[in-house]
């Protein structure tokens, strides 16, 4: 087999530091894969692709805690539902699994993302003038100009949503081993205390679970686009789990609604009439 300028082109334009494949050869970021095998982790594995190196046992740890807080959140969350619907029309278990995923977007997702760059900001902003608790407030205006929702606080379901306290925790916990610096995790409480401040008597804004992974990713060092791919990647546990129960139930062409509800037929009135 001859060999010319064209092959090299062609290496070159797929040219990757990820991995390395060739023929009895596997390796990820330069590590043999039968040395990563049974003694890597697969959150290891994770930062290792993404970073270019492994973590350091409780890098991997307050990573792992963040997939762990988001893996699922019941069928009521429009990328599990899709995921069941799509199960159950013949499409396939990685269809079904696809189809929960691409759910995932701004609204439904991205909160997480959002919520590192609205902490990106104010710590920036802090560390270019200083006035910590006016970056706050001028920043949250500035979000708040732009829509009524901001991302990591409140939660339409919980009162207080039950994975924040112990991620907070953990993150403390590494601010005072020195294991993260602690700025985003200071924004993010800002924020709430902000959000909060004059609310006596009204439903309180705490901060939820994009919030506190948000603060963990960030934390870590990942950029805030990863924030949104890691979520993802935990929440595909639950959309596979998820859709892989459904395909036991039965079912065929599954609707939003059960059989036995009649939908109801809504008459659009015509514009002008």
């Amino acid at each position: 087999m001859t060999t010319g300028p064209q092959d090299g082109l062609v290496a070159q334009w797929w040219a990757t530091a990820v991995s390395r494949i060739e023929p009895g050869v596997i390796e990820l970021r330069e590590h043999p894969v039968q040395d990563l095998i049974g003694h890597a982790t697969f959150v290891e594995t994770i930062w290792l692709l993404l970073r270019g190196e492994l973590p350091r046992p409780e890098q991997a740890k307050l990573l792992e805690a963040a997939l762990v807080a988001g893996v699922d959140h019941g069928p009521q969350a429009p990328s599990i539902a899709a995921a069941r619907m799509a199960a159950t029309c013949g499409v396939g278990l990685n269809s079904a699994v696809a189809t929960g995923v691409n759910m995932l977007g701004d609204v439904h997702g991205g909160a997480g993302q959002q919520c590192v760059e609205l902490l990106d900001q104010i710590t920036q902003q802090n560390a270019r003038r200083g006035e910590f608790e006016l970056c706050v407030a001028e920043v949250v205006g500035e979000w708040q100009a732009r829509s009524r929702y901001l991302p990591g606080f409140g939660h339409r379901f919980h009162p207080r949503d039950p994975r924040r306290d112990p991620l907070l925790a953990l993150v403390d916990r590494a601010v005072a081993d020195g294991l993260v610096e602690g700025a985003h995790l200071r924004a993010a409480r800002a924020v709430e205390t902000y959000l909060n401040r004059g609310r006596e008597g009204k439903k309180p804004v705490p901060m939820n679970i994009d919030g506190a992974t948000a603060v963990i990713y960030a934390e870590l060092g990942f950029a805030a686009p990863l924030a949104r791919g890691l979520f993802v990647l935990s929440r595909s546990v639950g959309i596979l789990a998820h859709a892989w129960e459904e395909t036991g139930q039965g079912r065929r062409n599954k609707s939003p609604m059960p059989p036995s509800m009649v939908p109801v037929h809504l008459v659009v009135p015509t514009p002008g009439a």
